[in-house]
């Protein structure tokens, strides 16, 4: 079984990008949740909160670090979505962690997480003061919001070591474009449609981001 190091510092919330704190907050009017957050993990040893809705998030991120366990921790760990229906009932971490979860007014959570290279990763946290709070169409646009995201900061932040393809990011970024130009939309309706279109075709977000840009490519050279 592989060994892998624990998270051990919280570096401050410093410089924070305008684009990630709007998916953060897009993130919170979308799904319909209390908080959300954004992290970045360098090389699996310390943690930067990059965004987020509320600063008891801050507390409770901490909390994750000082035990070396919860569904933050098990997501940067595993590379892998990590969703808690009710914290009341959850038992895959200790008392300690449930505690502090509630003491935040949380009672479920969803950990999604993009890697984004070998040295990097981006997790995107939604929190919701009811249980049950989210549903797999959640979860599937929570997926679309992280990778926006970390597009946004390996921009943003190229020390960082995020490593999103270049074809990717432009793919999402022109598919995003044809949608505000094409529906008259902002940025944040954009999104919507985007996660409409995933949800009622099961398809990836690179599939349906090509789709777009061929649609649209067509339509120009039929004029």
């Amino acid at each position: 079984m592989a060994q892998h190091r624990r998270p051990t510092e919280l570096l401050p919330v410093l410089g924070v990008d305008q684009t990630v704190d709007a998916v953060v907050r897009f993130a919170v009017h979308a799904v319909g949740c209390t908080y959300a957050s954004v992290v970045l993990v360098h090389e699996r040893t310390s943690v930067e909160i990059v965004a987020l809705t509320d600063p008891r998030l801050i507390g409770l991120c901490r909390a994750q670090i000082e035990l070396g366990e919860g569904p933050l921790i098990s997501a940067i760990r595993t590379d892998r979505e990590q969703i808690v229906p009710d914290v009341l009932i959850e038992q895959r971490w200790s008392h300690l962690w449930t505690d502090r979860a509630l003491a935040a007014g949380i009672r479920s959570a969803a950990h999604v997480p993009v890697p984004a290279g070998r040295q990097a990763s981006v997790t995107l946290s939604l929190f919701s003061e009811i249980p049950d709070g989210f549903d797999d169409d959640d979860v599937a646009f929570a997926h679309v919001l992280c990778t926006h995201a970390a597009m946004a900061i390996a921009t943003a932040r190229p020390e960082a070591g995020l490593v999103v393809t270049p074809d990717v990011r432009e793919l999402v970024g022109r598919a995003t474009g044809i949608l505000m130009e094409r529906d008259g939309t902002d940025g944040y309706e954009a999104f919507e449609a985007l996660k409409q279109n995933l949800l009622d075709t099961g398809r990836t977000l690179r599939e349906v981001a090509q789709e777009l840009i061929d649609a649209r490519d067509y339509a120009e050279s039929s004029r």
